[in-house]
């Protein structure tokens, strides 16, 4: 870690955080975006302004605002986190999506990356098997005017297989492989971005392109995600 810029930014959002008020959190917000998102390669010129539109701090714990916009993963309860915001960006990037791509989001958390993708896309397909985080995300959204997402408690393992085909599948939680159910519910061309491995071992950040019914997959970034709950039997 470089100290410097560290204490730098800390200092930042220290002195910039104290109040709440819109011209102070859109300040944060674009610091977010030029120092943590674009300065480390995030360049699609549409997924910098979809993260400059979302108000990360609205997706957080009241507690945790102050912290909103540093970046780092921040706990929303339940024991599921908010990915720090260069990994939002990293991910909605590796999508290459269109505007009239159909996305399907496993772990919808805060509703923030749903929020991300919805500044993108038309729909949004996002599923949460955790009851309360499921309906308070859903409540938000819709406060907000994000009315293509859509979203269900259920088990993210399953897809949602009524809507299918998507044109892109992303996942917050970390599965030991990818399950061969979002494989089935991905387009012929269409592309997935997915945590894979143990809460216990390394995880890595997978892209894949469906081509020809077969997922072809490259390893990007190791990362730390929790991990994908599997829904009772």
């Amino acid at each position: 870690m470089h100290i410097l810029p560290f204490l730098l930014g800390f200092l930042f959002f220290r002195n910039c955080s104290s109040a709440e008020n819109p011209d102070e959190y859109t300040r944060l917000r674009e610091h977010m975006v030029d120092r943590q998102i674009r300065a480390r390669g995030v360049r699609d010129k549409l997924v910098l302004a979809a993260m400059l539109a979302v108000p990360r701090h609205l997706f957080v714990p009241p507690e945790q605002r102050r912290m909103a916009y540093e970046d780092m993963p921040l706990p929303i309860g339940e024991g599921q986190t908010i990915s720090q915001p260069y990994i939002v960006g990293f991910m909605t990037e590796a999508l290459e999506l269109e505007p009239d791509d159909r996305v399907l989001e496993i772990g919808t958390g805060s509703g923030y990356q749903a929020a991300v993708l919805a500044e993108l896309v038309k729909d949004v397909y996002t599923i949460e098997i955790i009851p309360i985080l499921g309906n308070t995300a859903g409540r938000l959204l819709d406060e907000l005017g994000y009315t293509g997402v859509h979203v269900r408690i259920g088990d993210g393992y399953a897809g949602w297989p009524e809507e299918a085909p998507f044109d892109a599948v992303i996942v917050t939680c970390a599965p030991d492989n990818i399950p061969q159910s979002l494989i089935d519910q991905l387009a012929e061309g269409g592309r997935l971005i997915v945590p894979v491995g143990s809460e216990y071992s390394a995880q890595y950040l997978i892209r894949g392109v469906k081509r020809n019914g077969r997922l072809e997959t490259e390893k990007m970034l190791p990362v730390r995600f929790v991990p994908m709950v599997r829904g009772k039997k």
